[in-house]
């Protein structure tokens, strides 16, 4: 599975959504700041509704620009609420003992991992900016030492590599913009693409398959985790049937074929957008 999969699709999903929300930023602060959006493409919807006579599609226009901008502080303040919340509720049932174990064994020190003392098998990686994983005692009783390496190995390569922030974006950028469908196909293609590569990760570092398969089929055995209300990266929850599959045949390719039709939608619409600021510009 190449790393470069993952990087595509989240640069695709960026410079998407990042060209529209701009635009729509810019619009909004003109109306209360009294900006020249001449060059705004909101503003040539505007003039263009007016010619051909359906002015009153401006309102819609507007609500539907404020709805999506809205939406997007909603769910970037949810994620800071729900991750906030449920730091407090796991230092309440942090492990002091096994903490320090862990991070002394496995991060010379540093406070990367948090051992919390709950039944149910949890293993994340949780944090934006400095991510930390986090694992349960329940999670410990299950396995034996080198299955929870193994999970160790699979939820350090989403520590290093930042995945929660990476897929808060990919996320944030997929229910924002719903109007764009391939955004919510490249959603769910990367977390399937990163988990693949977090699994060949612990596979290197460990030279076989076996403990990184066994301790995934004993945390489908116990169940699904306890549901988590934020972005993260687990261990357990995303892309089950494909990495079993992995794992079985390691020489397996993931297939990710573009749906033709969500393609063609999504270009239509993108395209639109980027030819009334090119006519502006003009």
């Amino acid at each position: 599975m190449s790393k470069r999969h993952s990087t595509l699709m989240l640069l695709g999903s960026l410079i998407i959504s990042g060209m529209i929300i701009v635009q729509m930023s810019i619009y909004i602060l003109s109306m209360f700041a009294g900006w020249n959006v001449r060059f705004n493409v909101v503003a040539v919807c505007h003039s263009w509704l007016k010619v051909i006579g359906l002015s009153f599609l401006e309102y819609v226009l507007d609500v539907f620009v404020i709805y999506t901008l809205l939406f997007l502080v909603w769910k970037m303040a949810s994620h800071g609420f729900h991750t906030m919340r449920m730091k407090k509720r796991f230092e309440l049932y942090k492990e002091n003992a096994l903490t320090i174990e862990m991070n002394e064994s496995y991060s010379s020190g540093k406070n990367a991992f948090l051992v919390i003392s709950h039944p149910a098998a949890i293993a994340i990686t949780m944090g934006l900016f400095r991510p930390r994983i986090v694992l349960s005692t329940g999670l410990i009783k299950i396995l034996t030492d080198d299955e929870l390496t193994a999970v160790m190995y699979h939820e350090m390569y989403h520590k290093e590599n930042r995945d929660p922030l990476k897929n808060f974006l990919m996320s944030l950028c997929s229910s924002t913009l719903w109007y764009i469908p391939i955004l919510k196909w490249f959603n769910q293609k990367y977390r399937i693409v990163k988990e693949l590569l977090a699994d060949e990760f612990a596979i290197e570092k460990q030279a076989t398959s076996v403990n990184l398969g066994s301790a995934l089929l004993k945390m489908l055995k116990v169940g699904k985790q306890e549901k988590i209300p934020f972005v993260h990266a687990s261990f357990a929850d995303t892309s089950v049937n494909y990495r079993i599959e992995y794992l079985l045949n390691p020489f397996m390719e993931f297939q990710m074929k573009l749906p033709v039709k969500i393609a063609c939608l999504s270009f239509l619409v993108f395209s639109l957008i980027c030819m009334l600021f090119v006519f502006v510009l003009l």
